[in-house]
């Protein structure tokens, strides 16, 4: 089936000269089909809660103040409807490829290369951060063992774990999910108790530390877009699970409902952890870069409540490693399987897994790795800031891809739309805005800025390379 030719007032149609995009129905997947649906919704819920919330989050409140609740608000409905999006589309095309696939079935190969080999170089940077993360942890535990070897311990341990079968990625996540969860429902029992004075030796707290210190938004609603500035990026890592569907018994169901549990409940989890920490605590009193759900743990006489966020800390970080080497080892594999990556990457053993794709994928994880213990400061910092809003182009993409395809969908496979997103397309559209938003206040940011430039840059780079393929095929 192919497309009717599109109108010459389409602003997103793609020039004529190049190759027609595939169809809509892609070729069966060579991989396995491992992941059970408890798999894929806690992945969903706990992949994208890390690090990030449970430290990075102290960065926010220190410019928003309680205005963080609203940025945290702001920013996670932001990623919800990207979800959303993302997930109408995989539940009507499940592909390992997710998003990179959408963009090319919508926009051309120049779209689907650009948009995989972005997310794949995303994915495999930050590992290496979340990697060193966690080997300094272990080495606050254990100081004779180095921080070199936790690395290698952790790289070998993971890289086997996702050789050997998917299911053994999906328990993995699984049991890192539920601690995480886990860890957070606690928290926010305690709290709640705590606000509502009904733990031992505490009086309801009222609304003081919401209303006092300068009020609810004691740096106006400029400092509620700088705290969506510091907060954004943490919900980067929920496209994962449109990925890990095509890997499931029943793609297209099981990607609708683990999009519809996730995305509601962890834009609770972030915002009532924020409210509930800036309900207990002064805002003034937070620190970047501490933790304050250990300041609030402090507070309410939590024995070891360092050690016990360091644990929560530790697991979310090994928890985003395995995401984040299971995704790039399945978007690289995808983006070999319809020729833009090497073909020598689509050996896959008899259990179905994608063991090149995962090798080469943890062999750039290696050298991000060694890059950030020798210059963390020089050139792994480039690197990072290389991706630093790689995201944006990704999201961008995806609700663009959403645009074209939902039309092309309702015309030649209406039955495949288990899943729909909100007010189309006037939502995608707002997104969209919303995302332009983000990058020019990132530009005016002198801390972001640079983040934007380099990604630019990089981003650039890449389209340039997908540009030529598409002049050389043509000639061709």
């Amino acid at each position: 089936m192919h497309d009717a030719p599109p109108s010459p007032a389409d602003p997103l149609a793609p020039l004529p000269s190049f190759p027609p995009r595939p169809p809509l129905v892609a070729e069966p997947e060579l991989l396995s089909h491992g992941l059970k649906q408890r798999h894929l919704t806690m992945l969903g819920l706990g992949g994208v809660i890390g690090a990030g919330l449970f430290v990075g989050s102290g960065a926010g409140i220190a410019v928003a103040g309680p205005g963080i609740v609203l940025s945290y608000l702001i920013a996670g409905t932001l990623a919800m409807l990207i979800m959303r999006m993302l997930g109408e589309m995989s539940a009507a095309m499940p592909a390992s490829g997710a998003f990179s696939v959408h963009a090319e079935r919508a926009l051309g190969r120049w779209a689907g290369f650009s948009v995989g080999w972005l997310y794949w170089f995303l994915l495999v940077v930050v590992l290496a951060v979340e990697a060193t993360g966690a080997a300094k942890i272990a080495n606050g535990w254990v100081p004779g063992i180095p921080q070199w070897s936790w690395v290698l311990i952790f790289m070998v341990v993971f890289t086997v774990a996702n050789l050997a079968a998917v299911k053994n990625f999906g328990e993995f996540e699984f049991w890192f999910a539920a601690l995480k969860m886990g860890a957070i429902v606690l928290f926010l029992a305690l709290g709640v108790l705590a606000i509502v004075g009904r733990l031992p030796d505490t009086d309801p707290v009222g609304l003081a530390n919401l209303t006092g210190q300068g009020g609810f938004l004691p740096n106006g609603w400029e400092g509620v877009v700088s705290g969506i500035l510091a907060v954004v990026f943490a919900f980067g890592g929920l496209e994962v699970v449109t990925i890990a569907a095509a890997e499931s018994a029943d793609p297209a169901r099981n990607v609708a409902r683990a999009v519809r549990s996730a995305v509601w409940r962890i834009l609770f989890f972030y915002v009532g952890s924020m409210l509930v920490i800036v309900t207990l605590l002064p805002w003034s009193s937070l620190k970047p870069g501490e933790s304050p759900y250990v300041a609030v743990l402090d507070t309410l006489g939590v024995p070891s409540a360092g050690q016990i966020m360091n644990v929560v800390i530790f697991v979310a970080l090994l928890s985003a490693l395995n995401a984040n080497l299971y995704g790039s080892s399945r978007m690289i594999f995808s983006l070999a399987e319809r020729g833009e990556a090497p073909k020598g990457l689509l050996a896959v053993s008899g259990g179905g897994v994608p063991r090149r794709a995962v090798l080469a994928s943890v062999a750039f994880g290696f050298v991000s790795v060694l890059l950030n213990l020798k210059w963390p400061d020089s050139v792994f910092l480039y690197m990072l800031n290389a991706v630093g809003a790689v995201l944006l182009f990704v999201w961008g993409l995806i609700a663009v891809s959403q645009l074209r395809l939902r039309r092309r969908i309702e015309r030649e496979a209406p039955e495949t739309l288990s899943l729909r997103m909100w007010g189309f397309p006037w939502l995608t559209w707002a997104a969209l805005a919303a995302m332009a938003a983000v990058l020019v206040l990132m530009l005016t940011d002198d801390g972001a800025r640079p983040q934007v430039l380099w990604s630019g840059a990089t981003t650039g780079v890449v389209l340039l390379v997908a540009w030529l393929r598409e002049v050389r095929t043509v000639r061709s």
